[in-house]
């Protein structure tokens, strides 16, 4: 049946209806009062919303894989999501549907593809050889546990371990159970009586692949005979187990243990370990054994050939260091390095130059998967220094605390961030390339320049360059350095109203067409930034200081408690430009003995060497009024072609010229309306007592609310009663407001008028709104209720524009519109220059940890598949180890083993169907085919598929004639061999 688009009906038939009713209408109407028409070239196809790329550091890791031969990381999440990293440029996001916490990753080394054990118990494949991996196959595991999983490297048979401490064995390709099964009460000694524990490890040995090692949580650890189906040997130790490693040799493995100890196995000598040591534990005198250390967590164990082995462990530090940071121990023949963490080590796993595991490992590196970072130390260097990560993890290095995205900037501005940027990297990283560096870039690309800046809760400001579907690091801005630090916490008079993180960024305007930057603080500050390539050094910061705090109801209490004086509006009291101050203001408190007049920050009063980037021009902060914090910003724009930058919070607005340093404009939300305020505002009941010194910022949503709430009466919608004086007091003080209001608006015209700069009030706008005796249809919502008792309205949006502010305009005008909490919009008309084209504004979400880019254009998401890297390469499997001559006519050497024969369902028969359920996935050749977008996402696939073929073929024809020749020489070398002893007799030999 074929699927139409009612949606598109009905946009058919609305432009039908429009353009047969505009026919009439020039006969009808004058071309004077004709609106123009707008010829629309985009339509509803040409918009389609869907993700594009996930950038930043996994959220909640909780599993590391990595493949040697291609060169791919893979990290799951406690959330399900699945991320992989090939060389700079090239991850990947995936999801699991259930949501359910990744256990443990395996690939299919140098197959492109993965396995996925979930907590659920669930086992997917994942095809890695598309651009977008999907999951091939599904197996859930109904009656059991699913706790390890070991794949060994070119075989087809997964073996999983359970909590039961059974062991299932699963076929890759199929992804069905073998009725090949290893029970827990076979495996362990027959007179033991207690169950080992669920199954901790699996492996093989690597020169025996017929014996399987098994490791218990019990501490119990069992060499098992594939073949005769039997325990060969058991190993007792009394703590529990956490990971078990091989020598490449196969005669001897490793364990970690519970109380700090590691524990060294001779494979024949099962009665106890020839080795156990403590690495961090304290070695007592008279022989006694060390004291017990935190549990080591993983082990692993990698040989050299140049050298002594490493043995590289997690935990196992002593419980008497307290406060010690996480740490990776590396114990290199004597010498042992303990590398601290700044965060919990979730997985380490050591990088070797081959997948073999029977042959010398040569370690290079070791990847540590952190709780909030990714860290890859090198091996190779004295000091083991960690190489420099090109991936875009560092994004919540401190939490990002708001975001903003920039398209189509100037073409010069990332090469400029770029310069100031590259002179801001640390030193001591490894001087070798970052060994992932798998997989192959897009083809695609954007044609604009994009960049996303985020703000962080330490006060750092981060430039990013999204072109593309990348993400890399320009520059870094540290808003923080223009104030003083305190040193102890008797020195922090005014930030106690921000408990932790006073310098937070909040808000961030940036043009990037002059580079001015403008960012509001947590702590009711703003500051503006001019871009600079030259370094300077500034004497004094200017700063100006506003008191921004507009009330109505400061009248006594019906107790007869004396509340502080009627506070007369900002607006009024100062209409003049108010000088930039050279430092911070001295007054701390009022004549009753509150604070006043005092900045939540102290500015630097003393030279501040600025680098090349971005350098502070001016500091703008709110101060307390009567002792009242500051109320947090809440919205900020700035426009460099007026020279001016605006905000506002729940109190009101004020506009600043940051070319003359001056406030032009402060006033309270209610004064924007003049006359046509639609809203009734009834009178808050005072307080009791103003709040202490130590008040938090107030919320807007719900701070002011709660304490008037409670003071209102009970039996009506009014404030509490007053007498007559405080009526009077009341009426008087509104009139006071509105008169000084009207003076204020022709003083500020006035004065601005003397700087070519004007600000005209909207006293003659009236809101678009369905205004009855000022106050709204009282039968629409009984949420208006609530509306007219909230009389603090705050300022939620700001923008600068060119555009029509009355009807009676001719010509667009730059104007200031402003959005308020209330769902009012408001509109400040400027008489200024015109200024340049605005930017371009896109949103995009933020997790804890990570962004994820969205995109509303059908061009990007049609190109989306060719912008998309590729994580698998066509990578020729290097050679096994030679075994040697002597090896191979001895039988030293690794020994095979037939697994096919061995668990195939001919010899151990078929699994039972009640044990797991086999799920197809949506990633098999349907999938794929239905996963394509576009002819020339088709086209490179069938490139690549071509490619990779004609390699194999080539790789074959070379083999062919190598063979060929290696024959002819041969048979020429026997031939002359042959002639050369033809007439000789046995006895001249």
């Amino acid at each position: 049946m074929r699927k139409f688009n009612i949606r598109k009906v009905l946009d058919g038939l609305t432009a039908g209806s429009s353009s047969a009713s505009q026919q009439p209408q020039p006969q009808q109407h004058t071309p004077g009062n004709r609106e123009p028409e707008i010829q629309e070239t985009l339509q509803s196809e040409h918009f389609q919303l869907c993700k594009t790329v996930r950038h930043g550091f996994p959220y909640q890791p909780s599993a590391l894989a990595f493949d040697p031969v291609q060169k791919i990381l893979a990290v799951g999440t406690q959330t399900g999501a699945l991320r992989l990293f090939g060389r700079p440029g090239v991850e990947c996001y995936c999801q699991h549907d259930s949501g359910a916490a990744v256990i443990q990753l395996q690939f299919l080394i140098n197959e492109g593809a993965l396995v996925s054990a979930l907590a659920d118990d669930t086992l997917h494949l994942w095809n890695l050889r598309q651009k977008r991996p999907a999951i091939l196959h599904s197996l859930k595991f109904c009656r059991e546990r699913v706790t390890f999983c070991h794949l060994p490297f070119q075989s087809k048979w997964l073996y999983v371990g359970t909590e039961r401490g059974n062991i299932h064995i699963v076929n890759v390709e199929s992804f069905t159970l073998s009725g090949y099964v290893i029970m827990w009460n076979k495996a362990i000694e027959l007179s033991s009586k207690s169950h080992p524990g669920p199954i901790v490890h699996i492996s093989d040995n690597p020169m025996d692949e017929g014996k399987l090692l098994i490791g218990f949580e019990s501490g119990t650890v069992v060499l098992w005979d594939l073949k005769s189906k039997k325990g060969d040997y058991r190993y007792t130790y009394d703590e529990a187990i956490h990971s078990v490693a091989w020598h490449h040799e196969g005669k001897q493995f490793i364990c970690s243990h519970s109380d700090g100890t590691l524990t060294i196995w001779n494979v024949r000598s099962p009665a106890k370990p020839v080795q156990t040591i403590t690495p961090h534990g304290k070695q007592l005198k008279d022989g006694k054994k060390p004291e017990p250390c935190k549990p080591i967590l993983k082990v692993e164990f990698k040989t050299s050939r140049s050298g002594e082995p490493f043995i590289i462990l997690s935990g196992g530090l002593s419980y008497d260091t307290v406060g010690r940071r996480p740490c990776l121990t590396v114990m290199h023949g004597k010498s042992t390095a303990v590398l601290e963490m700044d965060y919990s080590i979730v997985d380490f796993l050591t990088l070797c130059e081959t997948p073999y595991a029977n042959d010398f490992q040569e370690p290079y590196a070791v990847v540590v998967l952190l709780e909030k970072d990714l860290v890859l130390i090198d091996l190779a260097q004295n000091g083991y220094p960690i190489f420099e990560n090109p991936y875009p993890l560092s994004i919540h290095e401190s939490p990002v605390t708001c975001c903003e995205y920039f398209a189509d900037c100037p073409v010069d501005l990332i090469p400029a961030l770029y310069s100031v940027g590259a002179r801001q990297k640390r030193q001591g990283y490894s001087k070798k390339e970052w060994p992932i560096n798998g997989g192959n870039w897009g083809l695609g690309a954007q044609s604009y320049p994009e960049i996303i800046i985020t703000g962080h809760a330490d006060g750092s400001v981060k430039f990013w360059d999204a072109s593309a579907i990348t993400l890399q690091v320009l520059y870094k801005l540290k808003t923080a350095k223009v104030f003083e630090k305190s040193r102890n916490k008797d020195d922090k008079p005014n930030t106690d109203i921000v408990d932790e993180d006073p310098y937070a960024i909040q808000i961030i305007s940036w043009c990037p067409e002059s580079r001015m930057l403008c960012i509001a603080g947590v702590s009711a500050h703003v500051i503006i930034y001019r871009f600079s390539k030259q370094e300077v050094i500034i004497e004094v910061i200017p700063m100006l200081e506003v008191r921004l705090l507009y009330e109505i109801n400061d009248v006594e209490s019906p107790e007869g408690e004396q509340a502080p004086p009627l506070s007369t509006p900002v607006g009024a009291a100062s209409p003049q430009p108010i000088p930039p101050q050279s430092h911070p203001s001295t007054s701390s408190s009022s004549s009753d003995g509150l604070r006043d007049n005092v900045p939540c920050l102290k500015v630097k009063n003393s030279p501040l060497k600025q680098s090349p980037g971005y350098q502070a021009e001016l500091v703008i902060q709110l101060v307390w009024v009567g002792g009242e914090p500051p109320q947090q910003i809440t919205s900020l724009a700035v426009n460099s072609s007026y020279g001016l930058v605006v905000f506002g919070n729940c109190n009101g607005i004020a506009i600043v010229d940051y070319l003359q340093k001056a406030v032009l404009l402060n006033l309270g939300t209610i004064e924007l309306y003049g006359s046509n305020d639609p809203y009734r505002r009834e009178p808050r009941s005072p307080r009791k007592s103003r709040q202490p010194s130590g008040a938090g910022l107030c919320d807007i949503n719900e701070g002011t609310v709660v304490p008037e709430d409670r003071c209102k009466s009970p039996t009506s919608g009014s404030s509490s009663p007053l007498n007559s004086d405080d009526e009077q007091k009341m009426n008087n003080f509104i009139e006071k407001v509105k008169t000084k209001s009207r003076k204020f608006s022709k003083m500020v015209a006035s004065d601005i008028a003397k700087m070519s700069r004007k600000l005209s009030l909207p006293t003659d706008l009236k809101p678009d709104l369905d205004v009855k005796d000022n106050s709204f249809s009282r039968s629409r919502s009984s949420s208006v209720t609530s509306i007219d008792k909230e009389s603090r309205e705050a300022i939620s949006a700001l923008h600068f524009c060119e555009t029509f502010t009355r009807k009676a305009d001719s010509s667009p005008s730059p104007c200031l519109w402003v959005g308020t909490t209330l769902g009012t919009v408001l509109v400040i008309a400027l008489n200024l220059p015109p200024g340049g084209e605005q930017r371009l504004l896109q949103p995009v979400i933020v997790s804890p940890s990570e962004i994820q880019r969205l995109t509303y254009s059908q061009e990007t998401c049609e190109n989306l598949q060719e912008m998309l890297g590729e994580l698998f390469t066509p990578v020729e499997t290097p050679e096994a180890p030679n075994r040697g001559f002597f090896k191979g006519l001895f039988g030293g050497g690794a020994q095979s083993l037939d697994r096919e024969e061995l668990f195939g369902e001919s010899s151990s028969g078929k699994a039972s169907r009640s044990l797991a359920q086999h799920i197809p996935g949506p990633g098999g050749i349907e999938g794929v085919k239905g996963a394509a977008s576009g002819v020339v996402g088709e086209l490179a696939r069938a490139r690549l598929a071509l490619d990779e073929r004609g390699q194999k073929l080539g790789d074959l024809e070379e083999r062919t004639t190598a063979m060929l020749s290696s024959a002819d020489s041969f048979s020429k070398h026997a031939h002359e061999m042959m002639l050369k002893y033809k007439d000789k007799k046995w006895y001249q030999f």
